[in-house]
């Protein structure tokens, strides 16, 4: 099973926008500074996109490169790919995310629903009803 990473849609208003992004060529591309560890395993996996504390879709990673810069850019499917919502804390960075963790895959013409508000979430969750 491959690996996942989850990050954070900075500055991103919408998955409509999001979306107008990842699709916009032939291949999209996220810039990080570090490469990742397992970077290996992550190849076939999937980067999940965070907007509003929740994973709302994801995107195939389909390999790194190094940049002259000696940055490494995750090379990424043109496609987004819609997921049940997810409550996630926002982060910096991107951090792993196993496949029993990740969303699932929303079927077509299947509606998306709403995630949990974040302080909502941990409430919830304090109270052991989460």
């Amino acid at each position: 099973m491959p690996l996942h990473m989850t990050k954070i849609a900075y500055r991103t208003k919408s998955l409509d926008a999001l979306r107008e992004w990842v699709e916009a060529g032939d291949e999209a591309h996220m810039h990080t500074r570090y490469l990742p560890k397992r970077h290996e395993e992550m190849i076939g996996g999937s980067l999940f996109w965070i907007l509003d504390h929740a994973i709302v879709a994801r995107s195939e990673i389909l390999g790194f490169v190094q940049r002259p810069d000696s940055h490494w850019t995750i090379r990424l499917a043109p496609l987004l790919v819609p997921v049940e919502p997810k409550h996630k804390r926002a982060h910096q960075g991107w951090r792993y995310l196993e496949d029993k963790d990740a969303p699932r895959d929303l079927a077509d013409g299947e509606e998306p629903g709403v995630a949990i508000p974040g302080r909502l979430h941990g409430r919830l969750t304090k109270l052991g009803l989460i």
